[in-house]
C-alpha cells in the first residue's frame, strides 16, 4: 500500500492549512487519484497500521442492506457511526437509503407519484446484462436530502468498468472507481479504501468478473493537525504484502452475502495507532 504513503507524504509536503467546521484545522489537497491492484482476489489494505476488519465488513454490509440505523452495528461491535446518530440511532437518508431506496417523483396526469429506486440492484443488472454500459454508476449525493442527513456522504458516488476478457478466455474485468468528496487520510481512507475493494470483489463474484483494480479519487484530501503524528509514523514504516479476500462461492445474490461470507487472509499490519474523529 505504498499508494497510500504517497499521498501522505504529498499531502504533508504540497497541503496548505485551514481551518474548518470541525474546530481541528487540517493541512489539505485538492484533487487526487491513486490505484490499487486487486488481482489476485488482492485487496486494498492499509498495512502501516491495523485495520479492524470487523468494522469494514459490518459497515458495507449494513449499507448493502439499505440501513440508516446504528443499531446492526452496534450489535456487531462497530461504533464508528455513533457521534452521528440521534437518541434512537437514526442518521436520517444517509449511504444506505441512497444505495437502496433513492426516493424521486415521477409526473402522473396532473400530479405526481413517488419512485424509489434500487441503485445497487441497477449497477449489478447492468453488469450482468449489459456490461459495456458507460452509466454503470451509484450516487449518494441527493441534493434533496442532504438537509436531512446527520452526515452528506464523503465517499459519495462510484463507477464500475467492464473490460472483455481475453481472447485466451475467461472472465471479464471489473474496475471500480469511487469518488471521495471529503478524505480523512488517517482515519477515514483506509477504511474506504478496503470497503470499496471487497465491495468490487463481491459484485464481481456475483456477476462472473474479476476484480482487478479500485480507483480512489479524492476532492479534499486532508489530514488533521491531531493526527499528524500519526501519519509521520505510518511514513517510516514498510508496507506489508498484501492481503487477499475469500468469499463463499454459494452466494449468488448482493443481499445474501452475511459477515461469515466474507473472510480476509494474509493480513499483517504493524501496530495500530489511533486518533480522535472530528465532527
Amino acid at each position: 500500500m505504498k499508494q497510500y504513503l504517497e499521498l501522505a507524504r504529498k499531502v504533508i509536503e504540497e497541503g496548505y492549512y485551514e481551518q474548518n467546521r470541525t474546530g481541528v484545522a487540517t493541512t489539505q489537497i485538492f484533487g487526487t487519484q491513486a490505484r490499487f491492484d486487486l488481482t489476485d482476489n488482492k485487496i486494498a489494505a492499509v498495512t502501516t497500521k491495523k485495520i479492524h476488519h470487523k468494522s469494514v465488513i459490518h459497515e458495507l454490509l449494513w449499507m448493502i442492506a439499505g440501513d440508516t440505523n446504528v443499531k446492526y452495528l452496534q450489535e456487531n461491535g462497530v461504533r464508528i457511526w455513533n457521534e452521528w446518530a440521534d437518541a434512537d440511532g437514526e442518521l436520517g437518508p444517509v449511504y444506505g437509503a441512497q444505495w437502496r431506496k433513492w426516493t424521486t417523483f415521477k409526473k402522473k396526469g396532473m400530479g405526481h407519484h413517488k419512485i424509489v429506486v434500487d441503485q445497487l440492484a441497477d449497477v449489478i443488472q447492468k453488469l450482468r446484462a449489459a456490461p459495456q454500459d458507460r452509466r454503470i454508476i451509484l450516487s449518494a449525493w441527493n441534493v434533496g436530502d442532504l438537509p436531512d442527513m446527520n452526515l452528506p456522504p464523503c465517499h459519495m458516488m462510484f463507477q464500475v468498468d467492464s473490460e472483455p476478457a481475453s481472447e485466451e478466455g475467461g472472465k471479464r474485468k471489473l474496475r471500480l472507481q469511487m469518488y471521495q468528496r471529503s478524505v480523512d487520510v488517517f482515519l477515514g481512507l483506509p477504511f474506504n479504501l478496503e470497503f470499496y475493494s471487497i465491495l468490487a470483489h463481491m459484485l464481481a463474484h456475483i456477476t462472473n468478473h474479476e476484480a482487478v483494480e479500485l480507483i480512489h479519487v479524492g476532492g479534499n484530501v486532508h489530514i488533521y493537525e491531531n493526527h499528524m503524528k500519526q501519519i509521520k509514523t505510518q511514513i517510516k514504516r514498510k508496507p506489508k504484502a498484501s492481503a487477499t479476500l475469500t468469499l463463499n462461492p454459494d452466494i449468488k445474490e448482493i443481499d445474501d452475502f452475511t459477515f461469515d461470507d466474507i473472510t480476509i487472509e494474509g493480513y499483517t499490519s504493524h501496530a495500530a495507532l489511533t486518533g480522535k474523529v472530528a465532527v
